[in-house]
């Protein structure tokens, strides 16, 4: 018998339903975009599969009307929890003018919509973590009710911005949740020839913050981890850094072959553990997720990517005579 784990973290049936919802759609829209770039239509791909559990679990213990994130390239499942479209997402990846995260001048991964609070990611890895920082620090100094949620690879928590971001969070007791998603690869680099502590949460106490490692797999983890960060932060006993251990099902990206360096039956022995998989036959187990509804979802989701997938192809590119704007003052 499945136990009800949902309902004890206070989340309905809607919601549990629409945090499969949007893991698919985040799935869908990846594969998507691997396809097109295939087949010679977008230039490049960072992919989100396998990491949709601990990006959705998490933005859907945000709030999503107050709080600000700070995603990394990878977070696909974050940006559409925020807010963000299908649509969105693909005229970026074809670099049309209606880019909403840059007007198409940036790679694809560089996310960035003010209305639902995405802070702009720089191309550097890491510095988002300086960036929220920021963030939560102006919220604290203006008594504002939010947090800033900041996300990197386990990789990026080694460069010197994460270890000044997190010290100064620390220090002045900052509403900050740190999440390092944790693929186990820095681009072709295993964890074990990366970092030499056993983990990247134990670093927390280094920083005079909570923090934790939990199973990134499972969206209801993150969600109760996230949550009760959230709630830390908010009462004043600042940040967390939250360490959520995922697997990455493609290439570190679209220009990377990772059969150079893991081996195929590594990939496979990891989709076996596949959220989309396992949090379906969670909700089926309790009647939750209907045949009827999968099947709903998987229509309406193919309709909007294929709507959204013919609407930035055939949208208009940034005029020439843009090229300089928003670079030099305009008289």
């Amino acid at each position: 018998m499945t136990i009800n784990r949902h309902d004890a973290l206070g989340l309905s049936d809607a919601d549990v339903l629409e945090i499969y919802r949007t893991m698919l759609l985040a799935r869908k829209v990846d594969e998507r975009m691997w396809l097109l770039n295939r087949s010679g239509k977008i230039p490049f791909v960072i992919s989100c599969q396998g990491q949709e559990a601990a990006q959705v679990g998490a933005s859907f213990a945000l709030n999503r009307q107050k709080d600000y994130v700070a995603p990394y390239y990878r977070d696909l499942g974050v940006v559409l929890a925020f807010g963000m479209t299908a649509k969105d997402l693909m005229l970026s990846a074809f670099a049309k003018a209606e880019d909403p995260n840059s007007a198409g001048r940036q790679m694809p991964g560089h996310f960035g919509q003010k209305k639902n609070r995405i802070i702009t990611g720089s191309s550097p890895v890491t510095t988002q973590i300086p960036h929220a920082v920021g963030v939560a620090l102006a919220g604290k100094m203006e008594k504002q009710d939010f947090v800033s949620f900041v996300t990197l690879g386990e990789g990026s928590s080694n460069q010197g911005d994460f270890h000044e971001g997190l010290n100064f969070a620390g220090v002045h007791k900052l509403p900050v949740i740190t999440m390092v998603e944790n693929n186990k690869y820095a681009i072709s680099v295993p964890f074990e020839k990366q970092i030499a502590s056993e983990n990247v949460s134990i670093r927390a106490k280094s920083y005079g913050m909570f923090g934790e490692t939990i199973d990134g797999t499972d969206p209801l983890a993150v969600y109760a981890a996230i949550k009760q960060a959230r709630e830390r932060a908010l009462n004043g006993e600042g940040p967390s850094l939250i360490e959520a251990i995922t697997d990455r099902f493609t290439a570190h990206s679209s220009d990377d072959d990772d059969r150079t360096y893991r081996e195929k039956e590594e990939v496979e022995e990891a989709k076996k553990k596949d959220s989309i998989i396992t949090f379906a036959n969670y909700l089926r187990e309790l009647d939750v997720l209907t045949n009827e509804i999968e099947q709903e979802f998987n229509r309406e989701i193919d309709s909007i990517v294929n709507e959204a997938t013919d609407y930035a192809e055939n949208a208009p590119y940034a005029a020439p005579e843009d090229a300089l704007k928003h670079v030099y003052e305009e008289m």
